[in-house]
């Protein structure tokens, strides 16, 4: 046994800061004479010695060390005999499992995709000989090339992973995020749902999954609830989350919390599908537990995005947006495809008057998620708010012509609409459209009450709103009904819808706005003096909105506060 198979023994061992220090000792003692070690012998110190450096997570300096290896690899190959050395014979030397060439490869391209030196890694990957690749290599090459933008070899790569391994879901789930068939993915396993006992869920599985990126929702869950319902998939948490994924989708924010719920008591460490859930409920007024969420996510890691887009989250609908942007930006360090954390940012934006940054993330969380209405919904507002109707309208058509005629497009088209006096009817048509196909729409049922409330169409107003409070409770429409009570000077109880709505979310400003009116006019006396505290109250506001660029200056070097105790 010579010096490298002690080094190789101790790499296997996992001792890597001292195989670090003794294969560094070793190259160097190589270079001052290079008849110490065979050109073999120097190739595995140098791998060995780049794989304690890559467990150190200092991917550049590993990067180099491989790259020298893998020239080493060369003068190898060229070399017709291996010269005997101290410690060793050719034969033993011969019989040593050399680290895989193809192995180095990989951990190079591993190196540059965390460095976020995409087009470096696929450059190494696509210099493998397609026969070679291993089903990771596939893996990571098809990850890359739609990250890229390059469907077809995605598409090609994914394929010949599930080839080799059939049972690979993520590979499958790729697929069906490029828009390949159903059918055809599922043909690509069917021959060991066959050979395999107890694996029948299998093609009922990949069937949910190409109605969620098909972006039918309403039959994405009900084939998830029945692979769900089954006694031996009861209680699996990767489906409750991708259930209240698609609950969440499909604008059911009550279910898709719940079952978000149900997941994170099963799973305590959950961080898959915490940022959606944090952003419900931060969207829901529940900035408490918000906040609790984010650090206790902090807790469990800090190096995935969810925690960062979590807090965000919570400053955004605290009206920090300076802090939501610097968290958003931090999330997107982490994750360059969290669509998430590219909404939160891109929100943030248009917030700060910041529309055109704002549309480009907007338009990024569109390309990763192009079923994802929300994503649609955020370019249109931007459009909105820089008088872009043109292309406002144009985006709504788009998505109403691709995705369908449901409660969610019809409402987003009926949107656009409203903002022009031209198209007023039509607005009012297909929100009616909308709100037949589901009553309880919250989106739907706000902007027909907005229309109504333009109309002075009070009583009909109220009469909407109510039928939409019987089967739910929401901030926003029971602070519209208030708004609807005052106008027909019922104001005991828009007092107590004002008081709910508070109490559903204790910083709905509109909602104490509205309480503070009645109140002014109840207290005329007072008026004058309350008035002047409105006015002082709204000075402070725009002074801290103008300070936003030296807050967020302040925030980023304020990282403990984000939970990193």
């Amino acid at each position: 046994m010579n010096v490298i198979d002690h080094v190789r023994d101790m790499a296997a061992a996992g001792l890597h800061s001292n195989v670090r220090i003794i294969s560094s000792l070793l190259l160097t003692m190589s270079n001052n004479n290079p008849e110490l070690f065979s050109p073999s012998q120097k190739y595995q110190l140098l791998v060995y010695h780049a794989d304690a450096i890559f467990h150190d997570k200092e991917y550049r300096n590993a990067a180099c060390k491989y790259n020298m290896a893998l020239q080493q690899k060369k003068v190898l190959s060229k070399t017709s005999k291996v010269r005997p050395s101290t410690g060793g014979t050719a034969s033993s030397l011969q019989s040593q499992s050399f680290p895989s060439e193809i192995e180095v490869k990989y951990k190079i391209a591993e190196c540059y995709t965390i460095l976020k030196l995409d087009k470096d890694a696929i450059a190494v990957l696509d210099g493998i000989p397609s026969r070679q690749r291993t089903p990771k290599i596939n893996m990571m090459l098809a990850n890359l090339y739609r990250k890229a933008g390059h469907e077809r070899s995605a598409v090609t790569s994914y394929k010949e992973v599930l080839r080799q391994c059939p049972l690979a879901l993520d590979a499958i789930i790729g697929l069906l995020s490029l828009s390949v068939k159903g059918a055809e993915v599922a043909s690509m396993t069917m021959d060991v749902i066959q050979s395999l006992p107890n694996l029948e869920w299998l093609s009922v599985w990949i069937k949910s999954y190409a109605f969620i990126h098909a972006g039918d929702n309403h039959r994405a869950i009900n084939s998830i609830r029945s692979l769900e319902k089954k006694s031996l998939m009861r209680d699996n948490v990767d489906l409750l989350v991708s259930l209240a994924d698609v609950y969440f989708r499909a604008g059911d924010t009550k279910n898709s919390i719940l079952k978000f719920e149900q997941a994170q008591m099963l799973d305590p460490y959950l961080i898959k599908g915490m940022d959606v859930y944090g952003y419900l409920m931060a969207r829901e007024g529940h900035l408490e537990d918000v906040e609790v969420l984010g650090g206790r996510l902090f807790n469990i890691s800090d190096q995935h995005a969810e925690p960062w887009v979590i807090s965000g989250c919570h400053s955004f609908y605290s009206k920090r947006y300076s802090r939501a942007l610097y968290l958003g930006a931090k999330a997107i360090q982490l994750n360059s495809n969290s669509v998430q954390a590219l909404l939160l940012k891109g929100a943030a934006l248009r917030n700060m008057g910041r529309v055109q940054e704002a549309i480009i993330h907007f338009r990024e969380a569109m390309r990763l998620a192009p079923c994802r209405l929300d994503c649609y919904e955020g370019l249109i507002d931007c459009y909105l708010a820089s008088n872009g109707i043109r292309e406002a309208m144009g985006m709504a058509n788009n998505i109403y012509k691709t995705l369908g005629a449901n409660a969610q497009t019809l409402t987003i088209l009926a949107t656009v609409c409203l903002e022009d006096p031209v198209t007023q009817e039509k607005a009012k048509t297909l929100l009616d459209k909308a709100l037949a196909q589901r009553p309880d729409y919250t989106k739907a049922v706000v902007k027909k009450a907005e229309l109504l409330s333009r109309e002075q169409k009070y009583e009909e107003g109220i009469a909407l709103l109510r039928n939409a409070l019987a089967n739910q409770s929401d901030c926003v429409l029971h602070r519209m009904l208030g708004d609807f009570l005052v106008a027909v000077n019922d104001y005991q109880e828009a007092m107590d819808q004002y008081s709910i709505a508070l109490s559903l979310d204790p910083n709905d400003q509109k909602s104490l706005e509205g309480m503070q009116k009645m109140e002014k006019e109840e207290s005329p006396a007072d008026a004058t003096v309350e008035l002047d505290g409105d006015d002082m109250e709204g000075s402070g506001e725009d002074g801290e909105l103008e300070g936003s660029d030296s807050e967020a200056a302040q925030w980023a070097d304020q990282e403990q506060w984000f939970g990193m105790q």
